[in-house]
């Protein structure tokens, strides 16, 4: 795919980071220096988002105390260009039936979209910030990340993962299921260590001891837990499994929550710190781990050093979609050529339509793998390709960006109404229709391209209406287009955009 060739991101240039945890919110903001991230600011606050989910929605209170929170961090990025800034959602949005209540306000808010991210996409993006505060040695190790609502484990070397997971399993999720009403007990406790070890045995196989050289985590509530071990002297640094042991005897001589007093622990951590140690427990004890260091790196500096990835052209997204295109024996030819049709058209039609370059990646990455389910069946293949796009990992993908290139696949051709349509934000109708239309329309004149070159045609786009004329006669030559551009004006009228063929 290519574009026209971006500068590099000059030093002291500002990048941003917003990680919406379902337990903690996080801002940092970056000065490029030598290739490097230092950062500038960084602020966090205790939201506890995963809290205010339940039945699968989260509450106005919840949904309230996360907006005033992202008000005051807007006040920090003013100073940043705003395609510069990255929002990135993990488990507690990823849950909510209803966060779109939240995410578009956010999007007001932060003057970025918020991006939430599938598991497989949280855990990439924290190796990614892990890695970059550790040695660039050649051992294996593994990154654990233990969230408000997920727990995430990669085994990588250097800079990159090799094996990625997202586990359901979280200190605040486990602190209001397992300790009803803050009550710490044996049995409380026993209940959670039991689900966390039930969970990790899930991915025991390729995540043992045996696979990896060290253990590094990341995240606050593991370094809450190193925090109190150095404090009371059982650590000199770091965690191991004897001093867990010791951390969860005194626990469990509190009755209640609000009663924790550890040395070394933040009054904002006492009702997760239970349910933290529980789950790390079970990962020690089923994993084989005996020592586990922490690291500063997290989810919000992995996102910085993506977007540094994005803006200076080592965007793994193209990566993705090149490992797609190979995965399920693309045609690549056509694949280009589909692209080509849609950029074109993207070009013609942007300022009209008031489109994005974010649109125009959306457009061409689909475009070139629009064809992966026929490896599938020939038969209805743009349903298969939309399933492949929606539900594959795809690293360095948020879950609207595959949910949107799900759509714009699916509406290829035949009718244009999916059931994909039910999850997209009213406000994204307008511009998604739009990008379909090209869609549409490119894939038609790839047929023509296979067999001889197109001529040069005007395209015009305003507000709901595009029009496209065509060299004197072309149309009576070409009889098949000409049926096929008709039933388009009919299709897509229904759907209230006008197209205008001369």
């Amino acid at each position: 795919m290519s574009h026209p060739v971006q500068p590099p991101l000059a030093d002291g240039s500002l990048l941003a980071a917003v990680d919406l945890g379902s337990n903690s919110f996080h801002l940092i903001v970056a000065r490029v220096e030598h290739g490097e991230m230092r950062p500038v600011e960084a602020l966090a606050e205790k939201v506890q988002l995963g809290a205010g989910l339940v039945d699968g929605r989260l509450s106005a209170d919840a949904i309230a105390r996360g907006l005033d929170c992202l008000a005051r961090f807007a006040q920090m990025l003013g100073s940043v260009d705003p395609e510069r800034i990255r929002v990135v959602g993990t488990n507690a949005l990823r849950m909510a039936d209803n966060r779109r209540e939240f995410t578009l306000p956010a999007q007001r808010i932060l003057g970025a979209p918020v991006d939430v991210v599938y598991g497989g996409e949280e855990a990439r993006l924290v190796y990614l910030g892990v890695a970059h505060t550790l040695a660039d040695d050649a051992q294996s190790r593994l990154v654990i990340d233990i969230g408000g609502g997920s727990t995430e484990l990669i085994i990588g070397q250097r800079f990159e993962p090799q094996r990625l997971e997202s586990l359901q399993m979280g200190c605040v999720s486990y602190s209001d299921s397992c300790f009803p009403a803050g009550k710490v007990s044996r049995s409380h406790y026993r209940a959670a260590y039991e689900r966390a070890r039930l969970e990790v045995s899930h991915i025991r196989y390729h995540f043992h001891s045996r696979h990896w050289a060290e253990c590094v985590g990341s995240s606050g509530t593991l370094q809450a837990i190193e925090s109190v071990l150095v404090s009371q002297g059982w650590s000199e640094g770091g965690i191991t499994r004897k001093a867990l042991a010791k951390l969860e005897k005194r626990l469990l001589q509190f009755k209640h929550f609000d009663a924790i007093e550890l040395e070394g622990l933040s009054s904002q951590r006492r009702n997760v710190i239970a349910a933290g140690v529980a789950i790390t427990s079970a990962l020690f004890d089923e994993l084989g781990i005996t020592q586990l260091r922490t690291s500063r790196g997290a989810l919000r500096e992995g996102v910085i050093y993506d977007l540094m990835g994005r803006l200076g052209h080592e965007d793994v997204r193209e990566r993705t979609i090149n490992a797609l295109m190979q995965r399920y024996g693309v045609d690549t030819v056509m694949g280009e050529l589909m692209a080509r049709r849609a950029r074109t058209l993207f070009n013609a039609s942007r300022d009209g339509w008031s489109l994005r370059r974010t649109d125009r990646d959306l457009l061409e990455r689909t475009a070139l793998t629009h064809e992966i389910g026929m490896a599938i069946s020939h038969k209805h293949y743009q349903r298969h390709t939309a399933y492949l796009l929606q539900n594959a990992d795809l690293p360095g993908f948020s879950q609207e960006e595959q949910e949107q290139m799900a759509l714009l696949a699916a509406t290829q051709r035949g009718k244009l109404d999916h059931p994909l349509w039910a999850g997209v934000a009213e406000s994204d109708r307008p511009r998604l229709l739009r990008l379909v239309t090209l869609f549409r329309l490119a894939l038609l004149f790839k047929y023509v391209e296979q067999l001889e070159a197109l001529p040069d045609f005007a395209v015009h786009a305003h507000e709901d209406s595009i029009s496209l004329e065509f060299p004197p006669a072309w149309l009576q030559r070409h009889p098949l287009t000409a049926r096929e551009l008709e039933q388009e004006v009919t299709l897509l009228g229904k759907e209230g955009l006008h197209l205008a063929i001369h």
